[in-house]
């Protein structure tokens, strides 16, 4: 789907109906890749349709797997242009609700005999998560592989995987002391292997876990990653699914995970919703007057729902009930089930103080803050300084946006402070405004949901464009829901 870069937006509307996020982004990208390192044919369905994924897609059939629409309900289009998997197709299920994620199935025929290096570089676009998964999979083999991304891609550290990839044996080689891209991965020399590394990231991240794993894979020995602060354990779900020797437990303070060198089994996977795209309509829901929402099914895990307790604390209205099964899945901690179903209607939000730890990917603060910007007191969002080495510096850009909206907002070291318009009297509004999203999909759509808000203006949101590596279908999806 290709988006303007820019979206004007007249608030004032409340948003009435039911609405379906796309697949979990970050499921969809390790589905991808262990479904290519399985030895047979996994069968995908619900992937997030948005070009982030497109690029791990593209990555692992440069690497030799092969993927291909499936199943009973095939795509009404499908096209290879320069190498890229573009499958487009628009579905509505029983309940009349538009779904652009990959409803059908995708096979993916993947195993050890099937990969080889790739013949030149691979572009991972925006996504650092492809970079970053793809480096501790190709670390372990015996190839030299480059990989570039565009021009935010080209400044996010890399340093972070290069060291505990150095440790197992493997070099990842960037620009300067931070190991920007391009990089270069080498793995062992033909006949050698990595060797396991027991590491304890210095700074929470899901996707250094994953590179580490994804490395130990076909690492000697047993590879170990400790947490003080538990991500997104959608690596250690996927591994167990197909058959990894894994185990992950809670070990005094710690979250431990440990893996073995393992051949994996293919698998059959339903991708529930993805949570961080439920947030915006959560939000949206919460601050807009008159709205009532309904967010059909998305992953529940406890490391990927602490926006909720977030808008519960601020005084959100907000009803959670469990959603229907995903196929061969059930829906809570410790797997990749459907989860839950969300109620939201318009309240008055109040500020609280938020704790980087519970919501460990942050993903979510753009839209909090647009929630704090329009609450009434002060929010303190604390130790949230890793949002600098975003796709952009969202620590920045949440707190510009909030003070575009109206609210007075202060980033102090790591915490941003936002004393929202509420403090200010009920016949306070947002105000319109124009922003540059800067490339950042996530602050685009936190500027549309504040734009939502704003009675009587026309909002302007340059940068639109970003909003595709993500949930292409967020901006048709605000018209629908506002009945334009």
């Amino acid at each position: 789907m290709i988006l303007s870069d820019y979206l004007e937006l007249a608030g004032g509307r409340p948003l009435v109906g039911s609405v379906r996020v796309p697949g979990d982004k970050s499921i969809s990208h390790r589905a991808l890749m262990l479904a290519a390192l399985a030895e047979g044919e996994s069968v995908l369905r619900g992937l997030s349709p948005g070009e982030d994924v497109r690029r791990s897609a593209v990555a692992m059939e440069a690497l030799g797997s092969e993927i291909r629409a499936g199943g009973t309900a095939q795509p009404a289009a499908t096209a290879r242009t320069g190498g890229a998997l573009e499958v487009v197709r628009e579905v509505e299920d029983a309940a009349g609700i538009p779904d652009e994620s990959f409803a059908y199935e995708l096979r993916v025929l993947g195993g050890p005999d099937r990969l080889h290096a790739p013949d030149e570089p691979l572009y991972a676009g925006n996504s650092g998560t492809t970079m970053r998964l793809v480096a501790g999979i190709v670390a372990s083999l015996p190839w030299v592989v480059e990989l570039g991304g565009d021009e935010s891609l080209s400044t996010r550290p890399m340093d972070r995987i290069a060291e505990p990839l150095g440790a197992m044996g493997a070099r990842v080689e960037g620009r300067g002391l931070r190991c920007l891209p391009p990089i270069i991965v080498r793995g062992p020399a033909p006949g050698a292997s990595l060797r396991g590394v027991d590491y304890s990231p210095p700074v929470p991240s899901a996707q250094v876990k994953s590179a580490v794993l994804l490395a130990g894979l076909g690492a000697a020995g047993e590879t170990v990653v400790r947490e003080r602060v538990r991500t997104r354990v959608h690596t250690e779900e996927l591994l167990g699914l197909a058959g990894a020797d894994i185990s992950a437990s809670q070990e005094g303070e710690e979250w431990v995970v440990r893996v073995r060198l393992s051949a994996l089994s293919p698998f059959d996977l339903t991708v529930p919703g993805d949570p961080s795209q439920a947030a915006f309509w959560a939000v949206a829901g919460s601050i807009v007057p008159g709205s009532e929402l309904v967010v059909e099914s998305f992953y529940a895990g406890p490391e990927r729902n602490g926006f909720l307790g977030v808008l519960e604390r601020m005084g959100a209205d907000l009803e959670v009930v469990p959603a229907g099964q995903g196929a061969g899945n059930a829906g809570g901690e410790g797997d990749t089930g459907s989860g839950v179903r969300l109620r939201v209607r318009a309240s008055h939000l109040v500020g609280t103080e938020v704790h980087g730890s519970e919501i460990p990917g942050l993903d979510e603060v753009p839209a909090l803050a647009v929630a704090a910007a329009l609450a009434e007191g002060r929010t303190a969002f604390r130790d949230v300084g890793e949002l600098r080495v975003k796709e952009s510096d969202r620590l920045a850009g949440s707190a510009r946006l909030a003070s575009l909206l109206g609210g007075e907002a202060e980033v102090l070291g790591d915490d941003l402070v936002i004393e929202g318009i509420g403090t200010k009297g009920a016949a306070t509004t947002p105000r319109a405004f124009r922003i540059d999203a800067l490339g950042d999909h996530r602050v685009a759509m936190a500027a549309a949901v504040g734009a939502l808000a704003v009675p009587g203006g026309t909002c302007r949101i340059d940068g639109w464009s970003a909003v595709a590596t993500s949930y292409p279908g967020f901006g048709a999806e605000l018209g629908r829901l506002r009945g334009s």
